[in-house]
Formats: C-alpha cells, structure tokens, sequence
C-alpha cells in the first residue's frame, strides 16, 4: 500500500545551477500519481524545507526550473508540485478544491525527506498558490511559516472580479458562487484560519490587477482579528509581477523572514 507523500519515481532533471541537484518526482497524493519537481543542495547536511505552491491553472503559470533555483540556493531543498492532472500526473486539477491535497502531501514529502529539518518547513504560494499555502497551513498544524505573495485568498472574490476566469471556474467549481456557495466557501482559507499555527507573511502589490490588494487586506484583517501572527509588506507601486531587482530583493529579505 504506498502511503500519501511517498516518492515512486524519480528522474533527473538538467540543472543550470552545479550545487543544485533536480529531478522530476512522483509521489503518492490520495492515491494518484502526482508529479512535481525537486531541488536540492548538493552538498551534504540537513535543511529547512520550502514548499513552492505555483500559481495559475494547467500550463498557465507553470512551476519554472529557475524560480525553483533560486530558492534552493539559499539553503533550502525545495519542493514545488505542479498538482493532479499536469505534465503526466494522474487525475483533473481542481483550483483549490480537492487538489489542496497534492500540496499537503508535497509537504509530507518533505518531511519525510532524510536531509529536511521536519520542524523547519515553510510554505510558500505565489498568486493562485497563496489560497493552496493557506489551506496547507490550516491542515498541517506543524507548519514553521506560510508566505502569500500575491496570494488569493478569497474565491468569491475572483470569480467577480476576475471576468476571463469565470468560464473555467464554473467548469471546474461546477457553477457560480451564487448558486453553489459551499464549493466556494470550502476553497476560500478565510473561513477556516482559526486552525492556523504558523505565522503568516503577507507580499502583495497596490497595482495588481491579477489578484487584488483587496484578498491582502481581507486575510490580514481575518488573521489580526483571531489573534494571529501576520506580518505584511505593501508595495503601493508594483502589480502582480515585481521588477526583477525588487523581486530579487524583497526575496532576500523574506527569506530571512522566514529563517526568524
């Protein structure tokens, strides 16, 4: 019986980087085969753990080898899924719906991996994946940090404000918020946040037109009010995507957020 987060296929994959180690994994998640891939240093020693939770949906926003990187090169191994349905994985993607599973059980994988500190892992989801770290944070009470950059955090609130999504959102949610509320209330963290252990940093800028600032707001507010830790960081000037000097830098200094 393979168990949830188990790796059962490993390939190389080529790494730019000569201290980074990558490959192509599959692994267990609610009995399909996942896949996703792996970073990791390739000198010896124990390290903390980074959940990469990609954003958008199939191709749209796909985890990218040098983003991965990145992050590994600052003393992490690194594991990013690219969730059920995609690049030869088993099963449909689903937006935050039955798919949180395949982040949790990437977060499994983790800690169970010999070289990862398993009180030390920290989860880390960029636009459509801040709403998949959220939901990790809530089910997994031994997660060490979650960092939404970008991050959606309400789906009734991107189905209106996001027009050129609605069609796919009706397709895989089966529906509009207004007739199927459950579905939506179940794939938006901000009703379940009281589960939250780790504390929360908040990146997002005013221009974002992806993902408005307004989903920053609204989780900071819910966090304040039951008590928990949040910190945020608001850029008035930038939208979605950072320039490549502030994101590299802004990098920086969430990293060392997250060492604290």
């Amino acid at each position: 019986m393979l168990r949830n987060g188990e790796i059962v296929d490993k390939q190389i994959f080529p790494s730019p980087n000569p201290s980074i180690k990558l490959s192509i994994v599959t692994y267990i998640s609610e009995g399909l085969k996942v896949k996703g891939m792996l970073a990791e240093p390739v000198q010896e020693g124990v390290y903390d753990g980074f959940l990469y939770l990609r954003g958008g949906i199939k191709n749209v926003g796909m985890v990218r080898a040098g983003r991965i990187i990145q992050f590994a090169s600052k003393g992490f191994i690194v594991m990013a899924p690219f969730y059920r349905g995609n690049l030869g994985g088993e099963g449909n993607e689903d937006f935050a719906g039955n798919d949180r599973f395949d982040a949790v059980n990437a977060f499994y994988l983790l800690m169970k991996h010999p070289q990862v500190n398993p009180d030390r892992i920290h989860v880390f989801g960029f636009s459509r994946g801040g709403v998949m770290a959220l939901l990790t944070g809530v089910i997994c009470s031994n997660v060490r940090s979650v960092v939404s950059w970008g991050g959606v955090s309400d789906m009734f609130l991107t189905y209106e404000e996001r027009k050129d999504l609605r069609r796919m959102m009706k397709r895989v949610i089966g529906g509009t918020p207004k007739k199927y509320p459950d579905r939506y209330k179940w794939r938006t963290p901000l009703y379940y946040l009281e589960k939250m252990q780790a504390p929360v940093l908040i990146i997002h800028g005013g221009k974002d037109e992806n993902v408005s600032i307004e989903h920053a707001y609204r989780l900071e507010r819910r966090l304040k009010e039951l008590g928990k830790q949040v910190d945020s960081w608001y850029f008035q000037h930038f939208s979605h995507h950072f320039p490549p000097r502030h994101n590299r830098m802004v990098l920086e200094r969430m990293i060392k957020w997250m060492k604290n």
